[in-house]
């Protein structure tokens, strides 16, 4: 620290004086260091975009803002696999990965505020197409392609585009066969978060989606909405062979195979075949006699839960599906269907060797070992042969 020269204060200059000239001449030094340091961060601000004229201070800062022009995201989560510009950008995202959610019930404070909106409804990003309005700005963007058609998300394997990047990356796994989201209770892997979540619900057996007019559950709410369709009387999928109507595509098809009479799952014990490899394994249990659903009323078993819950109504007395055309209720589906075509005389079932037709399918086999000569009931007593059931069971209380 440097004093004035005491030969230059005059004698009537106080020691309050002399203080005075001291701290004028920090702030002259602090004054100067100012004036160098925002020169420093002017020669620093060079740092500048050659895509589209933005300045940084930092290398650094130009690095991270170029990768939003190449695409690249050199940041990888080595838990989801899910890719980032930044090293802050993963930061924040494995947060989400922790058990911390220091915003209530949310990781990060952004989107506690985004959810903070949909209770406010602030929708202030609006589309001048149609009105539509997006509580964010990237919301909107995607939305607004829509309109213009833009599918800026190229797939690098095949010629498909997509307008959202999400929706790219999903895709590109086809092709890859990667997949980044593992179960934490078994080996399976798979390709999307929505698929992880519906399978992590058969390990909890939680299944949240109730179904107001059956009482069935389900473990999304993308297999309630199929199942909905059931008790509609919409049938929009009809077999071009025999007219049946079926709610659902993956039904149609699985019917169509009937007529195909592709049937691949061959059971080695007795030589029975399936066109489902679901039916083909509770087939097998018949066989095995894995009967572990136990009713706790009568103690009777079941290969499968569904046989058990049916089998439960006779104790309740529930007969949740009501007939449309009169007050008869069922325990069954399938005998609600059945008992309907006695009201709207639909006989979906035709004989391939007549013109008759049949409204169970049951009847239409048994009519057309008529044509066929077919006797598949044997009496294990005297080897006789029959065409149903009932004639067998007839024929072995005399024989």
């Amino acid at each position: 620290m440097s004093y004035p020269d005491p030969s230059r204060i005059k004698h009537e200059d106080t020691e309050e004086q002399i203080d005075q000239m001291e701290v004028r001449h920090k702030l002259n030094k602090v004054k100067k260091h100012c004036d160098i340091t925002i020169q420093g961060a002017k020669a620093k601000s060079l740092h500048t975009c050659s895509q589209c004229g933005k300045s940084f201070p930092y290398t650094s800062g130009l690095k991270s803002h170029l990768c939003a022009h190449s695409g690249k995201k050199p940041f990888n989560c080595d838990q989801c696999g899910k890719d980032f510009m930044s090293s802050s950008h993963l930061k924040q995202h494995l947060i989400v990965h922790s058990d911390e959610k220091p915003h209530v019930c949310f990781s990060r404070l952004d989107h506690l505020k985004l959810h903070q909106k949909t209770h406010d409804e602030v929708r202030d990003h609006v589309c001048c197409d149609c009105g539509k309005s997006f509580t964010r700005a990237d919301g909107l963007k995607q939305h607004q392609r829509i309109h213009t058609g833009e599918r800026p998300f190229k797939c690098s394997y095949c010629e498909k585009s997509f307008s959202v990047s999400r929706n790219l990356k999903e895709h590109e796994r086809i092709h890859t066969g990667e997949k980044p989201y593992h179960c934490n209770q078994c080996e399976k892997s798979f390709k999307d978060t929505t698929a992880l979540s519906k399978h992590l619900g058969i390990h909890s057996g939680e299944k949240p989606f109730n179904c107001d007019q059956c009482g069935k559950d389900f473990i999304s709410s993308s297999r309630l909405k199929k199942h909905l369709i059931v008790h509609s009387d919409e049938r929009p999928h009809v077999c071009s062979l025999c007219g049946k109507g079926f709610s659902r595509l993956d039904h149609l098809k699985l019917h169509q195979k009937t007529h195909d009479e592709e049937r691949p799952h061959v059971c080695s014990l007795c030589g029975k075949s399936f066109s489902r490899l679901n039916s083909f394994k509770l087939h097998q249990k018949t066989h095995d006699e894995v009967r572990d659903h136990v009713c706790c009323d009568c103690g009777m078993s079941f290969t499968t839960a569904g046989q058990l819950k049916q089998h439960q109504r006779i104790h309740t007395g529930e007969k949740p599906y009501k007939c449309s055309n009169c007050d008869k209720r069922f325990a069954r589906s399938g005998a609600l269907k059945i008992h309907e075509r006695l009201h709207t005389g639909e006989k979906p079932y035709k004989c391939s060797y007549c013109d008759k037709r049949f409204t169970h399918s049951g009847n239409l086999k048994s009519h057309e070992r008529l044509h066929t000569g077919e006797k598949p009931y044997h009496c294990t007593q005297c080897g006789e042969s029959f065409r149903h059931l009932s004639s067998l069971l007839i024929h072995m209380r005399k024989c």
